[in-house]
């Protein structure tokens, strides 16, 4: 795994809402090595999310837009 890049997940994982760091931290530290490319990619995309927006996807009150966020959304809830 490249180091560079998990640390700079780590770093834009810091966000502005203490729900949004533990669980994003949490994932990221037991779950994100075992993605796919394809999956580490989106959750890289995610990350771009905004923090209000981020929140309703993981406490299930909003769908995200694109199949694969969902999919990385529903492995991230559960």
């Amino acid at each position: 795994m490249d180091e560079r890049r998990l640390e700079r997940l780590r770093w834009r994982s810091r966000r502005g809402l203490l729900e949004l760091d533990v669980v994003l931290k949490e994932f990221l530290d037991t779950r994100y090595a075992s993605l796919t490319s394809d999956e580490q990619d989106a959750f890289e995309k995610l990350l771009t999310t905004p923090d209000q927006t981020l929140l309703a996807y993981l406490q299930g009150n909003e769908n995200p837009p694109e199949n694969e966020l969902k999919q990385l959304v529903s492995k991230i809830r559960n």
